[in-house]
């Protein structure tokens, strides 16, 4: 059900809208009845241990990266192949472990892959922060190595707690590395022009700030920044058109996308469409029009994770939507974004939610169009969803 309110669109769905197949663990197949009553097919693939990201290599093959810190490459047919040897070693704790996993645009020449994970700081573990890696992926008949690591960014500063690291990673049509960074649970960062916390930050491929990003020339670390004003952005994509996204938690629901401007910010902790976990109320944007509103937000909460927009062949009709994974929500939630019809302009729109009682943490195309969710937490599947015949 869809609420219209203060100039945002918030979106509830009641539960008896929502067909929900919860699969056996044993079931290698089984339908899933959307809440629009598209059904799907499921195929599990293969199992994970808090599998984090997921990314498509251009001969079929793809790498999963497991918060403990194991980094798969996977078959054609999305079996687990082996261990990316000399993968970063971590220590999970929270929320904190290996995180993303991409692909530069030119990787079939240069090699190149970007990686971000949690590292603590050398003199005291009680301090933490999200970094980014680029190195090359070597591969060698099934065995696959990362060679030539190299640190091109880091969190700062390193603050104690384990959540809302965010790093999750973007590579723009016209070669820039975006990054999205949690506020790390301390609030008035995503504020602070001084910290890198909060925020969605801009970078040249090998780590290098542009010369024309908003704040360039304003001190080392301010002048990464592209936004500001965010909380816990678990979700960052381009759609077709080469337009940003992000995609992050609210605080006690208030869950948002947003359409990532230069040097725009979202608000928080100054506004939010939810509320503080004990209870005081945050102003939302309506209240405070000089930030930026969100295209969507989410109340009551869906707890957001992974961000994509379809181009694929297999379901026509959804090509341009954004696919987001529900976490608290235990669902895959499509959304249609806006468009010109004619002299009218419509609406960013929650559009569907596909369940099956499983928290979902990433959702990719694959490269014949198919769609590829990973389960969260322990034993949690690779599932590929096609139309059902």
């Amino acid at each position: 059900m869809l609420k219209y309110i203060k100039g945002l669109f918030y979106v509830s769905l009641l539960a008896s809208n929502v067909t929900i197949q919860t699969a056996n663990a044993a079931d290698s197949t089984f339908e899933v009845i959307g809440s629009d009553a598209v059904k799907l097919r499921a195929t599990a693939l293969e199992r994970f241990d808090s599998a984090w990201a997921m990314t498509f290599l251009p001969d079929g093959q793809a790498l999963v990266s497991e918060k403990s810190g194991k980094l798969w490459l996977l078959d054609e047919q999305g079996k687990k192949r082996s261990l990316v040897a000399n993968s970063p070693v971590v220590t999970p704790r929270g929320q904190g472990g290996l995180g993303d996993i991409i692909l530069a645009a030119d990787f079939a020449t240069s090699k190149h892959v970007y990686l971000s994970y949690v590292e603590f700081a050398e003199h005291d573990n009680g301090l933490s922060g999200a970094v980014v890696e680029r190195a090359n992926l070597i591969l060698n008949g099934e065995q696959a190595s990362l060679q030539d690591r190299q640190i091109i960014w880091r969190q700062a500063p390193k603050v104690t707690g384990h959540g809302h690291y965010g790093h999750r990673l973007a590579i723009s049509a016209d070669g820039y590395l975006f990054i999205s960074s949690g506020e790390r649970q301390k609030f008035n960062p995503a504020q602070n022009m001084a910290m890198n916390l909060g925020k969605v930050i801009r970078l040249n491929l090998d780590g290098s700030v542009p010369s024309d990003n908003p704040y360039y020339g304003s001190g080392e670390v301010t002048e990464q920044i592209w936004s500001l004003g965010h909380r816990n952005p678990l979700g960052l994509a381009f759609d077709g058109n080469g337009q940003l996204w992000e995609l992050e938690m609210g605080p006690r629901h208030g869950d948002e996308l947003n359409r990532i401007q230069r040097a725009s910010n979202y608000g928080y902790p100054e506004v939010s469409e939810g509320d503080h976990y004990d209870g005081t109320k945050i102003p939302d944007h309506a209240s405070m029009p000089i930030y930026q509103a969100p295209e969507i937000a989410w109340v009551p909460a869906i707890s957001p994770a992974g961000l994509m927009f379809y181009q694929g062949a297999v379901f026509p009709a959804w090509q341009g939507d954004a696919f987001v994974g529900g976490l608290s929500s235990q669902a895959l939630i499509r959304i249609r974004m806006a468009k010109t019809t004619g002299n009218e302009m419509t609406k960013t729109t929650e559009a569907a939610r596909y369940a099956w009682g499983r928290r979902i943490r990433e959702v990719e195309e694959g490269p014949n169009g198919e769609i590829f969710v990973l389960e969260d937490d322990q034993g949690g599947r690779l599932l590929k969803l096609e139309p059902q015949p």
